[in-house]
């Protein structure tokens, strides 16, 4: 199996099944000198851990992880660093039903047809306890980027409901005692409300994660097929679930006119930026020192606690009654996951740039 894979100068790969022993990666390329910040490890894996209310899993796991290589007393070393994290609340039992039945929307048939055996035990490699790993990676990424590059994500859509961005402040605050990483309180208890109420109907539903990046250099990106925007969508449509991305005015581009859409320029305190952003600060594939802005869109949980039809891997006909523990909205994690990503493909170009003026 290819593709486990992602970075040219700052690479990853990361390894390991749902239900197997463990998930990990291997990190190449992190420099020399860099302090590892195990308390920024820590604080992202909390946010992505899953048990933390009702709108997610059960399952629990601790996310205690193990630093194998490439740090010695707290600093990079320049070496691979390789992390291990292990599974501790797997219930495989609930998936022995499962085993010759192809589950509606996930990948249990294509993985079958293309390499002839899959692990069904929660999906193995195609779960999002791979994500796990990302996570990890993300906050070596930060580390690389420093603390004046901030990347902040948040829950912009859950269903039918939408918060209003137009507005929306880069230093917002979540407000307390919510579920969701969403700045508004009162569409965050509405939308936790809906996940609730399909949650008990054995449903499930999908939502957006928008990002916004701010303290970006000019000049990250490369001007064909590695356009900063083209990283940025790869490694977001990489992640489970995803169906959908955009940078800046995205899709409603379409409907505008030029003169409605240009970015013009202006000259303030010996500063070039623009007057808008519909570009979502990258233009030519190169980052133009706006801020970066993007959402993803994300499908329904596939696992819901209904009866649906499927055929089983003999072609017979049958229903399916899933069973397992399974978040009813993917969305709420995916926040910490959606900024790992971005963090990964920044850090990764702020390299390349510094290589190329050695």
């Amino acid at each position: 199996m290819a593709g486990n894979e992602f970075g040219k100068i700052f690479k990853i790969m990361t390894f390991g099944e749902s239900h197997g022993p463990a998930v990990g990666l291997v990190m190449d390329g992190v420099p020399a000198g860099i302090e590892v910040n195990e308390d920024l490890i820590k604080e992202d894996l909390a946010r992505r851990k899953p048990g933390q209310s009702a709108i997610t899993t059960s399952r629990k796991e601790q996310e205690a992880y193990e630093i194998l290589s490439g740090v010695f007393e707290g600093i990079a070393t320049g070496t691979p660093i390789a992390v291990i994290i292990r599974n501790n609340d797997q219930r495989s039992e609930d998936y022995d039903k499962l085993k010759d039945i192809f589950r509606p929307s996930h990948a249990d048939f294509t993985y079958q047809e293309k390499y002839g055996i899959r692990d069904h035990r929660g999906g193995g490699r195609s779960s999002a306890r791979e994500t796990t790993a990302r996570v990890i990676a993300g906050s070596f990424a930060k580390m690389i980027l420093g603390s004046d590059l901030k990347i902040r994500a948040y829950v912009s859509g859950i269903g039918p409901y939408k918060l209003d961005e137009s507005d929306l402040n880069p230093n917002f605050v979540f407000p307390k005692d919510s579920l969701l990483a969403c700045p508004d309180k009162e569409l965050s208890l509405k939308m936790e409300k809906y996940i609730l109420d399909l949650k008990q109907k054995g449903d499930s539903t999908g939502g957006a994660v928008s990002c916004i990046i701010t303290g970006v250099p000019v000049g990250l990106g490369e001007p064909v097929f590695d356009k900063l925007e083209a990283e940025l969508a790869k490694a977001m449509m990489s992640l489970p679930a995803t169906k959908g991305f955009e940078l800046g005015s995205g899709f409603n581009a379409a409907m505008l006119k030029g003169s409605e859409h240009n970015d013009e320029f202006l000259s303030e305190e010996g500063r070039i930026h623009t007057r808008t952003n519909n570009s979502g600060g990258v233009q030519g594939g190169i980052t133009n020192g706006e801020n970066i802005f993007f959402r993803v869109a994300f499908k329904p949980t596939s696992t819901i606690l209904q009866d649906q039809n499927t055929v089983d891997i003999h072609g017979n006909e049958t229903t399916l009654s899933a069973a397992g523990r399974h978040d009813p909205c993917v969305v709420p994690r995916a926040v910490p996951i959606v900024e790992a990503m971005a963090a990964i493909v920044l850090a990764d170009h702020l390299l390349r740039n510094r290589n190329s003026k050695i």
